[in-house]
């Protein structure tokens, strides 16, 4: 992470252009070689901090407390990951424009940073997974639950959707997980992208968290859950 954040304040300070990799080498404490056993290119080098970021609202929506809906916790996390001062600092967030103008003005940067953020569809699509599992599981509990105390023929509780999808108990995302995976992700990025393009502070209306959390809202009515 240390030569990743070299990177970013070379090409903040510098401009991507004007930074060579040996710069950053320079500037992170550790010869040209090490650089390259690590990174192919100078734009590859802040890879780890557009993937950190993506990484924490990942681990946001699997931490979200587990009686929220799936909207729920997206919404959460991205009050947990997206408001300055809760996720990263207002000045962190200064730097997070930084990259993200540059990755829109670079195609090599840009290419990296929609490496990062299908890699963390991917990710997020594990987290969906797994809260659906839980979810199923305890819903499988209530149910034996439910049926151990009431007469044969009794209706389920109520809200119980069924048991989890077999690509599910495979371990594996299923197609509506991965779909809601993109959408969810395609809104936070567009908001971040978003904010980015402007001079808004990071916080209010025009920051990334609200430009997220209403991206969320347009999408809230689809049918996040599995078809029957």
């Amino acid at each position: 992470m240390e030569i990743a954040r070299a990177a970013a304040g070379l090409f903040a300070a510098r401009g991507l252009k004007a930074t060579r990799a040996e710069d950053i080498a320079q500037a992170a404490g550790i010869a040209p070689r090490t650089f390259y056993r690590y990174f192919a290119s100078k734009e590859e080098a802040v890879a780890p901090l557009y993937a950190a970021g993506a990484q924490r609202w990942a681990e946001a929506v699997r931490e979200a407390p587990p009686h929220l809906t799936l909207p729920e916790a997206l919404e959460h996390a991205v009050r947990q990951t997206l408001t300055p001062g809760v996720g990263i600092s207002s000045a962190s967030w200064e730097w997070v424009r930084t990259l993200i103008r540059l990755a829109s003005a670079s195609p090599a940067l840009g290419k990296v940073w929609a490496e990062v953020c299908h890699a963390s569809e991917g990710a997020l699509g594990e987290v969906l997974r797994e809260r659906a599992a839980r979810t199923a599981a305890g819903l499988d509990n209530v149910a034996e639950a439910v049926g151990s105390a009431e007469p044969a023929g009794s209706a389920e509780p109520a809200g119980f959707a069924g048991s989890a999808e077999p690509a599910t108990q495979l371990g594996e995302p299923t197609p509506r997980q991965r779909f809601a995976a993109a959408v969810a992700g395609a809104a936070v990025r567009v908001a971040v992208e978003s904010w980015a393009a402007t001079d808004h502070p990071p916080n209010g209306r025009g920051g990334p968290a609200e430009l997220a959390l209403r991206n969320l809202e347009a999408v809230r009515r689809m049918e996040w859950r599995e078809p029957e």
